[in-house]
């Protein structure tokens, strides 16, 4: 190989390396977490709209967020393609079980296409429902102040109706638990 193309090519690594600890970075910058003022973050009315909506789970049965209002809701706005979305599932899974008992309910959202949707759960059954995002899904996670619509991004609703907390980027099962047992009281 001749020497400055080796030069070239270990400069463009270099470079690749470089970009993607820039997008790493960026991202675990831009997990926020929001005080128990929540709402004035978000849009005016956001929630509302959220309970005000109904999308269609995996099997294509209407859920309206409605019969989820007064318990304290986690909803997790996820794609098939996105590696740290279904990474935080099993645990997200194993807390919905764990705390559903106390009032708590999980529902992800897929901004993915229904069929991509469809195969995940069937391959990867989670304990809370999942459903099909689509244009709705989109408007609701830009509502809830994920204009940028990157993934994960969760948002904690307490009984009240009012944001408790809400985060760009992965979060944990043992940070998610500890938050759960701060807004849900238990």
């Amino acid at each position: 190989m001749m020497p400055n193309t080796k030069r070239f090519l270990i400069g463009l690594a270099v470079a690749i390396a470089a970009l993607l600890a820039g997008v790493y970075a960026g991202h675990k910058k831009a997990a926020t977490n929001i005080s128990p003022n929540a709402t004035t973050t978000l849009a005016t009315g956001s929630i509302s709209r959220l309970f005000a909506s109904t999308l269609d789970d995996t099997d294509e049965k209407p859920q309206a967020f409605s019969q989820w209002k007064g318990k304290t809701l986690v909803v997790n706005f996820w794609a098939t393609w996105c590696p740290p979305c279904r990474e935080e599932m099993p645990g997200f899974s194993r807390l919905h079980a764990k705390n559903v008992v106390n009032g708590v309910q999980f529902v992800g959202i897929a901004l993915d296409s229904k069929e991509s949707t469809q195969q995940f759960a069937r391959q990867y059954p989670v304990s809370y429902p999942l459903l099909i995002g689509g244009d709705e899904g989109t408007a609701l996670a830009r509502q809830l102040g994920n204009v940028q619509l990157a993934m994960p991004y969760t948002v904690i609703i307490g009984t009240d109706g009012e944001a408790r907390f809400t985060r760009l980027g992965s979060l944990s099962e043992q940070e998610l638990d500890k938050l759960l047992k701060e807004t849900a009281g238990r």
